[in-house]
């Protein structure tokens, strides 16, 4: 049986690295029952590079992720999305931010990698255009967001 996967984004690292932010709690709890349940974690190097705009990269679990170098192939089918994505935008309320591009990325990412179920995120703009995609029907993995502890998530009691 092949492990799950988790594309895990730049929100959730930084929620997972500062106790003080509102969803540490939330980044740690999905964190330990990921390692817990024996699911893959994915860091992007789209990520890692977002991450050390004011973070460090020796910061970050890297011994329990998986990197995911940015290929050919995400950038061809990044391309695909981000078209999808130029065409629609103007029929829902997107805040315009240079960010969009490396959403993109990050889902062709998830899209095009076998074995990534989830990407999680606590970032509700890229969750307007994961839905758009949806939409589209060409996204083969779930969106979570880190708002929903994991417990909800995954509907397990909470003891």
């Amino acid at each position: 049986m092949t492990k799950q996967g988790v594309l895990l984004d730049t929100s959730f690292f930084i929620r997972l690295m500062d106790e003080r932010d509102p969803l540490h709690l939330n980044a740690l709890g999905y964190f330990k029952y990921f390692l817990e349940n024996d699911y893959e974690l994915f860091i992007s190097t789209i990520a890692i590079a977002e991450y050390c705009v004011r973070g460090e990269i020796d910061e970050l679990p890297l011994k329990n992720l998986r990197v995911l170098p940015f290929n050919l192939e995400h950038a061809r089918r990044s391309g695909i999305f981000a078209e999808i994505i130029f065409k629609e935008k103007g029929k829902m309320e997107i805040i315009q931010r240079a960010i969009i591009p490396n959403d993109t990325k990050l889902f062709a990412q998830a899209n095009q990698e076998k074995g990534i179920a989830f990407y999680l995120t606590s970032d509700s703009e890229s969750k307007k255009i994961y839905h758009l995609l949806q939409k589209n029907g060409i996204v083969n993995f779930a969106f979570i967001d880190l708002n929903i502890p994991y417990h909800e998530a995954f509907g397990i009691l909470d003891l």
